[in-house]
């Protein structure tokens, strides 16, 4: 099976105590994945968010559930809550390196009175995998003191990083909106970064991205118009273009790892020196952007950027800017959710994930279309071990159940219908 056809393999039930009933069905929240148990296989975490996000979702944690791929109950945390607006602050992650995975995540506290724009009700906290005790919690002045709305705002997402170079990760960084807070294992706060640039489709990527940019064994923090070191120095800051809606930390031109940027489609070095610049005249609104090896003959990467905003055009770029494909991808709800996805191994060329579809970027061929779940978004990747095996998971506002496929090499999980509701990114 050259590409890989996916085959049921079976259907996962999320707990129906872990799901909620609204106006538009009875679903469980969003999803994260993780060896919880330390049985050396997957299980899952649905949890849901209090409703206080601008566009209707949910933003700050209540909800906590966890369950086994057998849909064993092992814990729960809180209540209520309604469909997280945004994939949020919520991260399974071994943080304090004793082999056993937490749950790092914001959590709101019911006995402080808070508005929607403030964070003062919400605690960050790390909590046992496998019981969901709480381990510690803090909040720090540099958390509850940050306010905001709107869409830089609402995407606020937990990023697993090293910033101290200790063996294994054991420090987060968060976006809340202008600013960056770094946390170590203990919760204390390691510095703090925040942006001059605030205004709509003009401020820095919603979402950061880390990765050891220079080679110290210690990640840095791409922003777009910014890129910190691991003990938050600016190493650059500048808007470089409209837009800069995804960033990736990543190797591009003979294995240097750069800055890649959406807006107008840049990448930059670790000195702010432009390695590349498509220009806005081709990356008028650049949504979304990946780096992957695709093709089987070439061992560069090539980028696929979403370049026309939430809209179906693609396209495919070697590391000299060069157009290699202009394409359409297949509608998903709000045009985004493009994953890289390695369906045939981590040595083969990667495909492009979008909207229940795979794709082979650089001809515009579908490979694969998962006609039973068209019209999925991923709006989130995941990985685990589940029996040995490596799993790939791209769901966003699952419902009651979610879908487990076998293909050669891994093992697929995809929710089962379409978001609750279209989100921007």
């Amino acid at each position: 099976m050259e590409y890989g056809s996916p085959i049921l393999y079976k259907r996962v039930e999320i707990p129906p105590e872990f799901c909620v009933t609204g106006e538009k069905g009875t679903y469980g929240g969003d999803i994260r994945m993780g060896d919880l148990e330390g049985k050396g296989r997957a299980d899952f975490l649905v949890y849901r968010s209090v409703d206080d996000a601008h566009d209707g979702g949910g933003m700050k944690p209540c909800f906590l559930g966890a369950f086994t791929a057998d849909s064993e109950v092992l814990w729960q945390v809180g209540e209520g809550g309604v469909q997280p607006s945004r994939p949020g602050p919520v991260a399974i992650c071994d943080i304090d390196g004793d082999g056993a995975e937490e749950i790092i995540c914001f959590f709101l506290d019911p006995a402080v009175e808070a508005d929607p724009d403030s964070m003062a009700n919400v605690a960050v906290q790390v909590r046992d995998g496998a019981t969901g005790d709480l381990v510690k919690q803090e909040s720090p002045a540099e958390l509850w003191s940050c306010r905001g709305r709107g869409a830089n705002w609402v995407h606020q997402r937990i990023m697993i990083a090293n910033f101290r170079g200790t063996d294994t990760p054991r420090d987060f960084v968060i976006k809340i909106g202008g600013k960056v807070i770094a946390f170590d294992e203990d919760l204390q706060v390691l510095w703090t970064y925040e942006t001059e640039w605030t205004e709509y489709s003009r401020c820095p990527a919603y979402i950061p991205s880390v990765g050891d940019i220079d080679g110290d064994g210690r990640d840095e923090v791409n922003g777009g118009y910014f890129l910190l070191d691991h003990d938050g120095t600016v190493l650059w800051e500048e808007q470089l273009g409209w837009n800069m809606d995804s960033v990736s930390i990543a190797e591009w031109d003979n294995g240097q790892v750069r800055a890649i940027c959406s807006g107008f489609g840049h990448v930059m070095d670790g000195c702010g020196n432009v390695v590349l610049r498509l220009g806005e005249e081709k990356v008028p609104h650049g949504q979304e952007v990946r780096v992957a090896r695709f093709s089987a003959r070439d061992p560069s990467p090539q980028m696929v950027i979403r370049y026309q905003g939430h809209n179906t055009d693609v396209m495919v770029v070697d590391t000299k800017g060069n157009c290699l494909n202009d394409f359409r991808l297949n509608p998903s709800p709000n045009n985004t959710g493009m994953e890289v996805v390695y369906w045939n191994g981590a040595d083969a060329p990667a495909l492009l994930y979008n909207g229940g579809m795979l794709w082979l970027p650089l001809d515009g061929g579908i490979p694969d279309p998962l006609d039973a779940w068209h019209g999925i978004t991923a709006f989130q990747q995941m990985c685990a071990e589940m029996n040995g095996k490596n799993w790939f998971c791209t769901i966003r506002g699952i419902p009651r159940s979610i879908f487990t496929l076998r293909i050669p090499w891994m093992r697929v999980c995809i929710g089962d219908t379409s978001p609750l509701r279209d989100n921007t990114m």
